[in-house]
């Protein structure tokens, strides 16, 4: 396969799946980012993870056998969601060795005022 081939063939495959984010999430909102929330009080990360497992799980099952759903193309959309999720949602710059000597201080200030309190 030629790299133009190939470049082509990665291109069409991501413009697909770009495709059916955009259909679906004007069709249904921002739900997976957006979660309303009635019934589940999952937060979009863990609401994703969710869709996720259950992909795979029809994966498993044999679903990639069945013409009833694209299940592949549905799992990279809700790992791209997930991408943008965790994209929006940066994890902490700290540390654990900042979290501890952090916590370490707290306790040692606790401590100077239970003793000034005495």
């Amino acid at each position: 396969m030629s790299d133009n081939k190939f470049a082509e063939d990665v291109h069409n495959i991501l413009q697909e799946i770009e495709d059916l984010l955009i259909a679906k999430n004007e069709k249904y909102g921002n739900s997976a980012l957006e979660p309303l929330g009635v019934f589940s009080q999952l937060s979009a990360k863990e609401g994703l993870l969710v869709r996720i497992d259950d992909k795979l799980k029809r994966i498993k099952n044999g679903s990639l056998d069945k013409d009833d759903e694209d299940v592949i193309n549905d799992l990279i959309g809700y790992l791209v969601l997930l991408k943008i999720q965790e994209n929006s949602n940066p994890k902490p710059t700290h540390g654990w060795r900042e979290m501890k000597e952090k916590q370490e201080l707290i306790k040692k200030l606790q401590q100077e005022l239970r003793d000034d309190l005495i």
